[in-house]
């Protein structure tokens, strides 16, 4: 097989770069290692930035989107009992829209069977040859067979355990990593939102989050250890301590109901430079993961997508190698104001458990800071709805 493209993973990066390059007429197959039901299955952030409503647009994979998408102009931050909210519109003039990234993966599956574009699932033994050459090749095994697809430019969606960066030479490249001692409990019920924005709490018990994937559907989180067991936590226990962790009148609001997903989602800062390495491309998960503190993770992953895409344009339809050239370091310098971003808002809402005295002032004096200063409040949004591409 020949293509133009090899997109390794079929979350949500590596499809919508692949709707872009199908609209562009740039030819791709993607690749994956498990199946459509199990990638549907997977439940993951729902806050997107403008740009990654705008590339959904672009995609031709809005339809859903601009329907039953949740515009939020604001947010709440709550400690000592009341709260204060973020106005992101009249900080920024922009907005936020909540909208669950199965969702998103799912409407660009569908976008794709519709344009008739090739993906492979459950392949195993993926390989990638000769990135360090202008004729790169993936190899694969279904079904027990072999195949090969030669092309000219591989792209790697896989996300952090992926094969793409663990296919690369040591020394290749540099890692930055933090690992945080605390892990987010989150559930999924089949109950009303406590209120129609989302509301970070930070409390002595620890951080806690409200949010939701639709006004009958609710998304609540609480910090636990990082060591800590989801199946030592029944839903009377949950619901009881983030009642605990919540201004009253937020508390007195929360509609208990039986959960119908609970797990615990570690929290990591990490990085990997560069992001090119010959004609192989890291996007996504593959190349960096944020705490999702900020909401910065999918949306990290489609900047990246608009980069790449941006240079493969021009690469394939103008003849021009500075956009790929361009992509490793235009696409980091967004990551890493996301990470700092994402790193400063764990830091503040968050109790770390070897904290001082004196570090716990500091975050209150930061959190009354933010509810103050016009300044702290507009520097807060204009990260939180999402920097210029």
């Amino acid at each position: 097989m020949r293509t133009q493209v090899v997109i390794v993973g079929s979350g949500p990066s590596g499809l919508l770069l692949g709707q872009l390059l199908t609209g562009a007429g740039i030819d791709n197959v993607i690749l994956d290692r498990v199946g459509k039901d199990y990638i549907l299955g997977r439940v993951r952030a729902g806050v997107l930035e403008q740009g990654t409503v705008d590339l959904m647009g672009k995609a031709g994979a809005d339809a859903r989107l601009a329907s039953e998408g949740l515009v939020h102009d604001g947010f709440s931050i709550a400690f000592d009992g009341r709260d204060h909210r973020i106005d992101l519109a009249g900080l920024t003039g922009k907005h936020v829209t909540v909208y669950g990234q199965t969702e998103m993966t799912r409407d660009l599956m569908a976008a794709r069977e519709a344009a008739g574009t090739s993906t492979l699932y459950e392949v195993e033994d993926v390989t990638l040859h000769g990135f360090d050459t202008d004729k790169p090749f993936v190899t694969y095994t279904k079904h027990g067979v072999t195949g090969r697809i030669d092309c000219d430019i591989i792209a790697g969606c896989d996300g952090f355990h992926g094969v793409s960066r663990r296919c690369l030479p040591a020394g290749a490249m540099r890692t930055f990593e933090r690992a945080y001692p605390f892990g987010w409990l989150g559930v999924l019920a089949e109950v009303p939102p406590v209120s129609d924005e989302l509301v970070y709490a930070s409390h002595e018990r620890g951080f806690a989050l409200c949010s939701m994937r639709s006004m009958t559907r609710s998304r609540y989180y609480v910090q636990v250890p990082a060591d800590e067991q989801a199946e030592a936590w029944s839903d009377n226990r949950f619901w009881d301590e983030l009642r605990n962790r919540l201004p009253r009148h937020h508390a007195e609001a929360v509609t208990t109901g039986p959960s119908f997903e609970k797990s615990i989602a570690p929290l990591r800062s990490f990085v990997a430079e560069p992001l090119r390495f010959g004609r192989l491309f890291l996007v996504g998960d593959a190349a960096h993961i944020v705490p999702p503190t900020g909401a910065k993770g999918l949306n990290l992953a489609a900047s990246d997508v608009h980069y790449l895409f941006d240079g493969l344009r021009d690469f394939f339809l103008e003849k021009s190698s500075a956009g790929i050239d361009a992509y490793s370091e235009r696409a980091l310098a967004r990551v890493w104001k996301a990470v700092r971003f994402s790193w400063w808002m764990t830091t503040l809402l968050h109790r770390f458990p070897d904290s001082s005295d004196f570090e716990r002032r500091i975050q209150d004096a930061e959190l009354d800071y933010l509810t103050h200063s016009q300044a702290a409040a507009t520097a807060l949004a204009e990260n939180y709805v999402g920097l210029a591409f």
